[in-house]
């Protein structure tokens, strides 16, 4: 189910008197005067909230006689469930979204014309997008002394120091002696602000 006909059956369903009716369905076919009876409502009602779930392809409608006789379209439904209850199928709906946008207005908020820091973030996820920024000027597998280090940070902050603590308290540069290396390459989480993992 593509997006445009996932809202569209979203549509139909954000609707008390559409959920009875498929509710009614579910049990077995009725009519519109059946259902108006059943629930209360006037017979255009009914046919309007008809019209909007056969749209959806939620209801088809039968002719039996003088009457058109609606029944539930069982595949719809599971079709639309299987798409929403499914992380996988629930993360292609936003596809086309910019993963990056985040990081870029944090950036963009904290990085002066020259590249370097204005000043470094307290809040955590801001923080962390800093720091993601930081480790970018270090080269996967290539070995640093902490004087090499701290010229890098150097770039972008004065205080070079504190800033090279924090990624190794971060797991994202690892120390062994004086001997400084980028960790491999970290991943997104869910939370694409925040939660990003080491391999």
């Amino acid at each position: 189910m593509d997006d445009s006909n996932l809202l569209e059956t979203l549509k139909a369903l954000a609707d008390h008197n559409r959920l009875r009716i498929l509710g009614l369905l579910a049990r077995q076919p009725y009519a519109v005067e059946q259902l108006a009876a059943l629930l209360d409502l006037r017979a255009s009602t009914v046919s309007h909230h008809l019209a909007r779930l056969a749209h959806a392809g939620l209801v088809s409608a039968q002719a039996d006689g003088y009457y058109s006789v609606y029944r539930l379209e069982l595949d719809t439904l599971q079709s639309t469930a299987q798409t929403l209850l499914t992380p996988e199928n629930l993360e292609q709906l936003a596809e086309e979204v910019d993963l990056t946008a985040y990081d870029r207005r944090v950036l963009g908020e904290y990085l002066r014309d020259d590249g370097k820091l204005s000043e470094i973030p307290t809040q955590p996820r801001k923080r962390a997008v800093v720091f993601r920024h930081l480790l970018d000027a270090f080269k996967p597998g290539q070995q640093y002394s902490e004087t090499q280090v701290d010229e890098i940070l150097a770039r972008f902050h004065p205080d070079a120091a504190p800033l090279r603590l924090e990624l190794v308290r971060r797991g994202w540069l690892a120390r062994e002696g004086s001997i400084y290396q980028r960790v491999q390459e970290l991943r997104r989480g869910r939370d694409q602000s925040a939660s990003w993992s080491v391999w």
